[in-house]
C-alpha cells in the first residue's frame, strides 16, 4: 500500500449552477437552481437555504422564493467538462474519472517537475480557476477514499491535505454518511444502532458489520472505516454501463401511453449510443423515483447481447409494466434507463439461427437519417408530435 499522500480528487462545486453563474454574470452571488420539476443542481446561495439535489421544484421554491430557476443545459456542462478534463490530463497522465464533474489524479511522480503533491493540487485550482472560470475543491491523500472524503469537507472551492499520519484523526470523528457507499438508507440503520460516526463503525469486528450490513457492503464499509483502501488510480478502465434519465417534474397521474412516449425517447438515444460505440448491452436496467421520492431499481438480463432498439425496449417496457400498481399509487418524478455489462460489438458472434429482421435494418437507416439530416430528422411513431423534453447523464447525487 502506498505510503505517502499522493492521490488528488478533484471535484467541481455545484457545478451544474456554477456553469451558469459563469456564463450569466447576473446570476453571481445569487441563489440558482437548475431544473423546474426536480434540483438538478443548486448553487452555495440556493444550498444555504436548505435545497438540495433531487428535491421537487415547489419544495425548493418554497424554501427560497427569490430563486433564479434556470433550464438544463447539457451542452455547455460537456463542454466545460472537456476543457477542465484537458486541464486534468495536462496535469498527470495518471487521471481516473469517475463522472462529469470530478476525478482521481496520481501526482507522486511528478515531484522533480512540479513539486510537492500539496503544490501540484494548489496550481490545478488556479488552472480551473483562470482557465475555465470554475471553482473547484480538491482533496489530497495517500488513498482514493480519503482523497475524496477530504475534498468533500473542503468544500466549498477549498483544497485539503491529509498527512499519512494523521489519517485516523482525520477519518475517524467524522459521521458515517462520509464513508464512500453510505446513502440515507444505511445511515439511518447505522444510527438506529447508535453507531453515528465512522471511529464507532471502525471499533466494531467485520464480522459484525458483515452481519448488520449485509456481507458485501458490511466488509467494504468496515475496511473504509479502518483505513483500507488499496485501489489505485485507474488510467483506463472501460465504462460498464451508459445511462440517461429524464426528470418528470411535480408526480402527477401520468397515462401509460404518456410514459411509454419517454421510455422510448430515452432508450432510442441510448441504443444509438451503443450503436456509435460498437458496443452492445447485455443488461437492462430501470430506474424510478416515485413522488414519496423513494427509488425502485428493475433489471433484466438478455440473452445474447444486443445493440438494437427494439429489443431493449421491449425489456424496458416489460419492467415498466411491473411497475404499474406502484407508479399509480405513488406518481412518479423520474423515469431512467441504464445498458450494463457492455462489449464490444465486433467481438460478440451471432447465434444460429440468424434473424436478419431483427431491427437491425430499420435502426441503420435511423442512424444514417440522424446522421446527415441531424437527431430531430426522424422520429419513431409512438414519438410523433410529442415533446421530447431533455434528458440527462445518470450521474451521482453528490453535488
Amino acid at each position: 500500500m502506498r505510503g505517502e499522500a499522493t492521490v488528488l480528487h478533484a471535484d467541481l462545486d455545484a457545478f451544474y449552477a456554477s456553469v451558469e453563474q459563469r456564463d450569466a454574470p447576473q446570476l453571481r452571488g445569487r441563489p440558482v437552481i437548475v431544473g423546474g420539476g426536480v434540483v438538478l443542481a443548486a448553487s452555495y446561495e440556493a444550498k444555504a437555504f436548505g435545497i438540495r439535489t433531487a428535491m421537487g421544484g415547489r419544495r425548493a421554491r418554497e424554501l427560497c422564493p427569490q430563486a433564479i430557476v434556470v433550464p438544463p443545459r447539457m451542452d455547455a456542462y460537456a463542454a466545460a467538462s472537456r476543457q477542465v478534463f484537458d486541464i486534468f490530463r495536462d496535469t498527470t497522465p495518471l487521471v481516473e474519472g469517475l463522472s462529469i464533474d470530478e476525478a482521481f489524479l496520481e501526482v507522486g511522480g511528478l515531484r522533480r517537475l512540479a513539486g510537492e503533491p500539496e503544490q501540484v493540487a494548489a496550481r490545478l485550482r488556479e488552472r480551473v480557476r483562470a482557465e475555465a472560470g470554475l471553482a473547484i475543491s480538491v482533496g489530497v491523500a495517500r488513498t482514493k477514499f480519503l482523497a475524496k472524503v477530504a475534498s468533500a469537507v473542503s468544500k466549498p472551492d477549498g483544497l485539503l491535505v491529509v498527512p499519512p499520519d494523521r489519517e485516523r484523526e482525520f477519518l475517524l470523528p467524522l459521521p458515517v454518511e462520509r464513508l464512500w457507499g453510505v446513502g440515507a438508507v444505511t445511515a439511518e440503520k447505522l444510527r438506529r444502532l447508535g453507531i453515528r460516526t465512522v471511529g464507532q463503525l471502525a471499533e466494531l469486528e467485520e464480522a459484525s458489520a458483515e452481519r448488520l450490513l449485509g456481507r458485501a457492503a458490511g466488509a467494504h464499509l468496515h475496511a473504509l472505516a479502518r483505513l483500507r483502501d488499496p485501489r489505485p488510480v485507474e488510467t483506463a478502465r472501460r465504462r460498464s454501463s451508459i445511462g440517461s434519465q429524464r426528470a418528470l417534474g411535480a408526480a402527477r397521474r401520468r397515462s401509460p401511453e404518456e410514459l411509454d412516449v419517454i421510455l422510448s425517447q430515452i432508450v432510442d438515444r441510448l441504443a444509438r449510443r451503443l450503436r456509435d460505440g460498437d458496443r452492445v448491452c447485455r443488461t437492462v436496467v430501470l430506474r424510478l423515483r416515485f413522488g414519496d421520492y423513494a427509488k425502485a431499481t428493475r433489471s433484466q438480463s438478455l440473452g445474447p447481447a444486443t445493440d438494437r432498439t427494439g429489443v431493449i425496449l421491449g425489456v424496458a417496457r416489460r419492467l415498466l409494466a411491473e411497475c404499474a400498481p406502484e407508479i399509480s399509487a405513488r406518481g412518479l418524478t423520474l423515469i431512467g434507463v441504464s445498458l450494463a455489462q457492455l462489449g464490444r460489438a465486433s467481438e460478440q458472434q451471432p447465434e444460429l439461427p440468424i434473424d436478419w429482421d431483427d431491427g437491425a435494418r430499420l435502426d441503420t437507416v435511423l442512424d444514417a437519417v440522424r446522421d446527415r439530416f441531424g437527431a430531430a430528422a426522424v422520429s419513431r411513431g409512438t414519438q410523433v408530435g410529442r415533446d421530447a423534453g431533455w434528458s440527462t447523464p445518470v450521474l451521482p447525487e453528490h453535488e
